[in-house]
């Protein structure tokens, strides 16, 4: 369970906590391994590589190749998915009520291991921008991506706050070791449409204090640590 302190500030992952993303992305991404010989699940996709920013994602994709991927392998990538993640990427669910009327008072930001040009995207497609301003950080911007602490890190000295007085709202097991590991409380966030049996587990075993299925669970955690002040 989470610890009895409200939050001085709540930082966001961002795909599958804010976008919801993760399965237009990857669909596209297990149809492509699958058509270069390597058979590969929607589910594959979600246990190897996300969470991970984009050159950590190309050397997992090698991993799962059992080989070096093509050398237009990125660039393919980025040309199959892009218009469709562009056109049809919606928030998740529940997110837009919960910055409108549950967390108004609290600091907040985005780290995420998106490029920034993603982030500012759906953050003016979904006019989230009052809510983030340009509060928005990415894992190109440091020298390791999660799970090392950096990104996370980052945000909090940018904001100001101290690590230990941070929430994370993360999906994956990746930015739960990484959030972990800057020390900072962690939500593991189970409100995406990707998310399949198994990993409120996984979040669990990475270190989330607790999960939350949905944005009304986030708030309900939130205002018991609000009380418990």
């Amino acid at each position: 369970m989470m610890t009895p302190a409200e939050p001085d500030l709540i930082i966001f992952d961002f795909d599958g906590v804010v976008a919801d993303s993760e399965t237009i992305a990857n669909t596209g991404l297990a149809a492509f391994l699958t058509e270069l010989g390597r058979p590969t699940s929607f589910e594959d996709c979600l246990r190897e590589f996300v969470g991970k920013r984009h050159e950590d994602m190309l050397v997992a994709v090698d991993r799962w190749l059992g080989q070096p991927r093509p050398v237009t392998f990125a660039d393919d990538l980025r040309a199959r998915n892009r218009a469709r993640m562009l056109a049809e990427v919606e928030p998740v669910e529940g997110v837009r009520a919960f910055l409108d009327d549950i967390v108004p008072r609290h600091a907040k930001c985005v780290a995420s291991s998106s490029s920034r040009n993603w982030l500012d995207h759906c953050v003016d497609k979904f006019g989230f921008r009052s809510h983030f301003g340009d509060n928005l950080f990415s894992a190109t911007e440091v020298k390791n991506g999660k799970p090392a602490p950096d990104i996370f890190l980052r945000a909090a000295e940018r904001m100001g706050v101290e690590p230990a007085r941070c929430v994370v709202l993360e999906d994956s097991p990746t930015g739960v070791l990484g959030a972990r590991a800057a020390g900072m409380r962690t939500i593991g966030f189970l409100g995406g449409s990707h998310v399949r049996p198994g990993l409120a587990e996984r979040l669990t075993a990475a270190g989330a204090e607790t999960v939350a299925h949905s944005y009304q669970d986030v708030a309900r955690l939130l205002r018991m640590s609000s009380r418990d002040v």
